[in-house]
């Protein structure tokens, strides 16, 4: 079975053979940084440029798909393609050229994939997680238990989006880092009343920024390494605030120097660290741990349990 996730930044292929019980039987997994909102992801379009980066992208997965012969194949897109007046364009071109039925999917659907991932990859209790995704055109949060979604949405929030808002300088200014924050503050509202209702125990970061905060914990302090074995990572945080007050400090130059951040993460990683402390300060969240799934494994996992009914 192969699964693609279709995301703002990065397009991500896995595939599994799904006789499995479990993601112990990954065949194949890849991924390509597309950019899909680069230039024009606040004007609602995919530009020219990044179109065809998704399509070249698409076209080397279904390359890798044809040589592992896979029997299914479910394909996603999220928030870049599912705001672009062209979204429907793209998906138009890939059924056509590729024969690839790709799902945009809205918000919802997309934190409950998300949710399904993450308890797949750690154990939830019955006290309440704020699970957060930060993707490049959107941010999704989910409060929920071992058992169920207590609450989700997905906000336009994306690191993609808040970059080409802002244009920060390199490093970030002081101003700028307290504009980002009151706009983030002014668009979290439903979140507020959300966090106040059901009080989460911690937050769990799904994958994505989440897995370079474990890799530069790693590389510059020595941490835990991330493994394809390991699914999910307990952080501590007086480390991630060493590494949050590194990256933040840090110019380009700079940035590309810091042992386990991944090129593709460069220029969005301030971006996420903003989102990830001005969480964690918010709700005064004291525990911190990241699962390194997310959409295209709780995909995988939605599919299973349907055809097991």
């Amino acid at each position: 079975m192969a699964i693609i996730d279709c995301g703002t930044n990065t397009f991500h292929l896995l595939m599994v053979e799904t006789e499995a019980d479990a993601l112990q039987r990954k065949i194949f997994n890849t991924r390509f940084p597309v950019k899909l909102g680069e230039g024009a992801i606040n004007m609602g379009f995919i530009a020219a440029a990044p179109f065809e980066r998704g399509i070249a992208a698409l076209r080397q997965f279904n390359a890798y798909i044809q040589v592992h012969k896979a029997d299914k194949i479910i394909a996603f897109a999220t928030s870049a393609l599912r705001d672009a007046s062209n979204g429907k364009d793209f998906a138009e071109q890939i059924k056509r050229e590729l024969n690839i039925e790709l799902q945009i999917i809205d918000g919802d659907r997309e934190a409950e994939l998300i949710y399904l991932g993450n308890r797949q990859a750690l154990p939830l209790s019955k006290d309440v997680s704020l699970i957060m995704d930060i993707g490049g055109g959107s941010t999704e949060f989910i409060l929920a238990n071992d058992t169920e979604i207590l609450w989700k949405q997905s906000f336009n929030l994306g690191a993609a989006r808040l970059l080409q808002r802002f244009n920060p300088s390199s490093p970030i200014k002081k101003e700028e880092l307290d504009q980002i924050k009151k706009y983030i503050k002014d668009n979290l509202d439903p979140l507020y009343e959300a966090v106040k209702k059901w009080s989460p125990a911690e937050i769990v970061g799904s994958s994505g920024a989440f897995d370079s905060v474990v890799e530069i914990i790693h590389g510059e302090l020595g941490g835990e390494e991330l493994t394809l074995e390991k699914t999910g990572y307990s952080i501590d945080l007086k480390q991630y605030e060493t590494i949050s007050a590194l990256i933040k400090n840090a110019d380009l130059i700079q940035r590309k120097q810091i042992k386990g951040l991944t090129p593709m993460r460069f220029d969005m990683i301030v971006i996420s660290f903003i989102l990830i402390d001005f969480i964690l300060k918010e709700f005064d969240l004291k525990v911190m741990r990241v699962s390194t799934y997310s959409l295209k494994e709780g995909a995988y996992f939605d599919f299973i349990s349907k055809q097991a009914k």
